[in-house]
């Protein structure tokens, strides 16, 4: 009797390993906001959230790391006050410099300070900074640099991103050829989470769910359909039967 006991709390520990290592990262869309009518910023916001959107994608964009300008950390503090404290600011920080904006991002109210591997020599002081700032840290990469890049910096942060489009334009073709990096990404990283942000949307999501994207950067795909509330779920249910099948072919 006590051997079959033991048995039996040994199979449930391994089944409860198994599923707690199977469920380290979730499915989660996170509309880009810069697809919105930008006079309208803080409503559009307010509006992804209540189409079940898990997190808003902000593009900061300097005019130099990228040919584009967008906004900066006061707009974030704008929309920060806008929706309260709940909705995740992910910011992608497509920025020559990005050691400089850490402080002021931190105190605008983001979340998650996501910056690029080309953009810096020094990506574990960085990492460091972010961490101290109370943020999670992301890292990116751009179509042509190579996962093998970020991989030294893997375990120290939360999410890597893998650019699926040229980082500064809206509107370009998803590019088929970054998803082995997720998918390396995934089978070396098993619990990190991993967004993928270009071109995603009903006609892309099945590749990049399959691959092992859990985080999905989403644009013109949500934002301008006439209802973003189904495409959020038909995103999410593409990449978390992908999850569910991954635990189990494990």
């Amino acid at each position: 009797m006590y051997l079959t006991i033991c048995r039996f709390v040994s199979a449930a520990a391994r089944l409860y390993a198994h599923t707690k290592h199977s469920m380290a990262y979730s499915a989660k869309i996170g509309p880009s906001i810069l697809s919105s009518d930008l006079s309208c910023l803080g409503s559009e916001c307010v509006r992804m959230m209540e189409c079940g959107a898990d997190y808003l994608h902000l593009d900061v964009m300097d005019g130099h790391f990228v040919p584009n300008i967008t906004f900066g950390h006061p707009m974030v503090e704008c929309l920060r006050k806008c929706v309260g404290q709940d909705p995740f600011f992910d910011m992608h920080m497509m920025v020559s410099r990005p050691e400089q904006w850490v402080k002021p991002m931190a105190a605008a109210g983001a979340s998650q300070y996501t910056f690029h591997l080309e953009a810096t020599t020094n990506p574990g002081n960085l990492i460091k900074e972010i961490r101290e700032s109370r943020m999670k840290v992301g890292l990116a990469i751009k179509p042509g640099t190579t996962v093998e890049e970020l991989a030294p910096w893997a375990n120290q942060i939360d999410m890597a991103l893998v650019m699926t489009v040229e980082p500064g334009f809206g509107g370009q073709k998803f590019m088929d050829d970054m998803m082995p990096k997720v998918s390396w990404l995934r089978s070396q990283f098993p619990s990190l989470d991993i967004e993928v942000d270009g071109g995603v949307g009903p006609d892309t999501i099945h590749k990049c769910a399959e691959a092992g994207a859990n985080m999905i950067v989403s644009g013109s795909a949500v934002i301008g359909s006439d209802d973003p509330r189904s495409v959020i779920a038909l995103l999410r249910t593409a990449v978390a039967e992908a999850i569910q099948k991954r635990s189990l072919d494990r």
